[in-house]
């Protein structure tokens, strides 16, 4: 049986050799067949063409297989382009090369071997010889290949397709997929004439191709050649001198002279201030100087019984030296020491406030501890007795309902039993020989604090300042009046009131420099650390406004802590403090003053543009326009007219 196919023309082919190109090597993206089949697969693939086994088809034989069915050269040579397009849209296209590409070729170490393989033919069963050329070795790290395409490859390549048949005995290196380098731009004088005229014969392929190396360059080449004759455009202006900053300027440097203004406005009213005190003016005497009769205005009130507080108060200072206390008790006494006295003070304090007890009774326990202990020897271990039956008779002295004995023997965590609260009493008293007639420094702080027209600020930071008698024992020695006087002194001076009128020196019964030693100490125990936890906490709550926090802070911004301040030499700059800071506040009110009539000034401006404006909306809505009145007409003779 006879066939009708034309006998099958054997193809010389020959297989560009790949040469690495080793100044570009790193400087283009690779493009790696990733639709090739493996070696292993090709390599299998041509052994069983040899022996006779079945073929098996792969992507880039495929147009060789219909190459060799077609029926004459001619056909073949039609179907060259087609089977080069496939090849061209699987990557398998030659690269562009440079314009050393001779000479690389001629220094490169490139290998060619003639193997003839045998390949069935699917028609007539013959084998058919294909010579092919041996690759080279391509680079682990080569990330992309270059071919070098010489004149007689080209013209080869034109005859007739490339058949793309692996070889075993070929030492190919390849490597997975490996994402592209991003492209590099390459001016275009660097690229070679010869590699432009290649370029172009297969324009056609790149077209279709969606992203080849010549579609990525050749915008960014574009761009450069656009940028090279472009003219070079002015540097942007990056000194600091702008149109605007004149008018910055000015508003800097009136708002600087404005400040100026104030700050010298501040300085004239100081210096007018303190040269009103600069002639020292005479202290004021309790008894010469012009003072005011306070008293005749509680002339109707029963309870001040204003006809007989002076003479009281006459009597009251006779007899507070009777109550006083020895200032060096504590010499005589043999296991106890000043610090216990404070400990245990401090602790009487606390039990004073949790039973809520008058102020009256605290100061009197103290008297009654103090003038006991000058007169007898106590032990350490009696003297929290002593204390406690001191406190028990003070409450049924003053209070109106005193604590028990078993209260204060719970307080004292039974440590004593009843009787020997009772014996205690009893011995006390004897010894102080029933006199309990002490007056009481608070009274006097009242009396002063009428002269200073009932201050609450001031005269609770002196009942601070006075309660550091009951714990600092270098006060023993100050009489109760002068400890009231002192207290409201050094209050007053913290509150920025640094004068001692006329009628506090009289209604004190004191000048101002016999009041500076007593208030030294009470300062300077301000500006020790806190020793006595309860006094402290005591005055630190909202009950006394915070005043042992006040007083403390007050005194750290003028002194360093546990400073022994001598008042009689910081006297005067202290009080020129004290006036400067309320010149500065005086400014500072009047300037908030100020700000407050400019901002209730334009709230009323805004509030009378908003009824202007509501005033005007509200006359051109009560008259429509004829445009309105047309267009309502119009309205309504189209809802008359009927629908059809």
């Amino acid at each position: 049986m006879s066939t009708n196919l034309p006998p099958r023309r054997a193809a010389r082919t020959t297989r560009t050799a790949g040469l690495k190109d080793n100044e570009n090597a790193n400087a283009r993206p690779s493009r790696i067949n990733t639709r090739a089949k493996p070696i292993s697969v090709n390599a299998q693939a041509v052994a069983t063409n040899v022996t006779g086994g079945s073929t098996r088809a792969t992507a880039p034989t495929a147009a060789s297989r219909a190459k060799i069915g077609s029926n004459g050269a001619s056909d073949a040579k039609a179907e060259a382009p087609a089977g080069k397009r496939k090849r061209e849209a699987l990557g398998e296209v030659t690269a562009l090369a440079n314009n050393r590409t001779k000479a690389q070729l001629a220094k490169g170490k490139e290998k060619e071997g003639a193997v003839k393989k045998e390949k069935l033919d699917a028609a007539t069963g013959k084998g058919t010889t294909v010579r092919t050329t041996r690759q080279p070795l391509r680079t682990v790290a080569g990330t992309r290949h270059n071919r070098v395409v010489d004149d007689e490859s080209e013209q080869v390549k034109d005859e007739a397709p490339i058949l793309n048949v692996h070889d075993d005995n070929a030492m190919l290196i390849d490597l997975p997929p490996q994402p592209a380098l991003p492209a590099v731009p390459v001016r275009k004088s660097l690229v070679s004439r010869e590699d432009t005229s290649v370029a172009t014969r297969h324009s056609d392929a790149a077209s279709r191709r969606p992203t080849t190396r010549s579609s990525i360059l050749a915008p960014r080449q574009q761009e450069l050649e656009d940028e090279d004759d472009e003219p070079a455009h002015k540097r942007r202006r990056t000194s600091s001198d702008s149109p605007e900053e004149p008018e910055e300027e000015d508003a800097a440097a009136m708002e600087e002279a404005r400040l100026q203004a104030e700050e010298d406005l501040i300085t004239a009213r100081i210096a007018a201030e303190l040269e009103a005190y600069a002639n020292d003016e005479p202290e004021a005497d309790p008894e010469t100087s012009p003072w005011d009769d306070l008293d005749a205005d509680d002339v109707g009130d029963p309870v001040m019984v204003s006809e007989y507080v002076v003479d009281i108060f006459n009597y009251l200072k006779q007899i507070e030296l009777t109550t006083m206390p020895n200032p060096n008790y504590m010499a005589s006494q043999t296991e106890l020491a000043w610090k216990m006295r404070g400990v245990l003070n401090d602790w009487l304090i606390q039990l004073h406030v949790r039973f809520r007890l008058l102020p009256e009774t605290l100061f009197l326990c103290v008297n009654i501890i103090d003038r006991f202990l000058s007169a007898r020897v106590v032990s350490l271990a009696k003297l929290q007795l002593v204390g406690v039956t001191c406190m028990f008779i003070a409450a049924k002295f003053e209070e109106v309902v005193a604590p028990s004995v078993t209260q204060f023997l719970e307080c004292a965590d039974s440590s004593y039993t009843e009787a020997e609260i009772l014996q205690a009493e009893r011995y006390v008293l004897k010894t102080l020989d029933w006199n309990l007639s002490y007056p009481n420094p608070v009274h006097y702080l009242r009396r002063v604090s009428k002269a200073d027209d009932y201050n609450l600020k001031a005269r609770t930071l002196g009942k601070y300042l006075l309660e550091i008698g009951c714990l600092e024992w270098r006060l023993i020695a100050a009489p109760p009046s002068l400890l009231a006087a002192a207290a409201i002194w050094l209050a007053r001076m913290a509150l920025g009131e640094e004068n001692w009128t006329p009628n506090l020196a009289h209604y004190s019964s004191y000048p101002e420099s016999a009041l500076l030693p007593t208030a030294n100490l009470m300062l300077n125990y301000v500006l020790k650390p806190p020793r006595h936890e309860a006094f402290h906490h005591k005055y630190a709550g909202k009950k006394f406004s915070k005043a042992s926090v006040y007083m403390r802070q007050w005194a750290l911004e003028r002194w360093e802590e546990g400073t022994l301040v001598d008042l009689a030499e910081e006297l005067t700059q202290l009080k020129n403090e004290i006036r400067a800071e309320r010149v500065h506040e005086e400014v500072r009110v009047e300037q908030e003053e100020q700000r407050r009539e400019k901002e209730a000034a334009e709230r009323a401006e805004r509030r009378l543009k908003i009824r202007e404006s509501v005033a005007l909306a509200t006359a051109s809505g009560s008259r429509p326009s004829a445009q309105r009145v047309a267009s309502g007409s119009a309205g309504m003779s189209r809802l008359a007219r009927p629908s059809r």
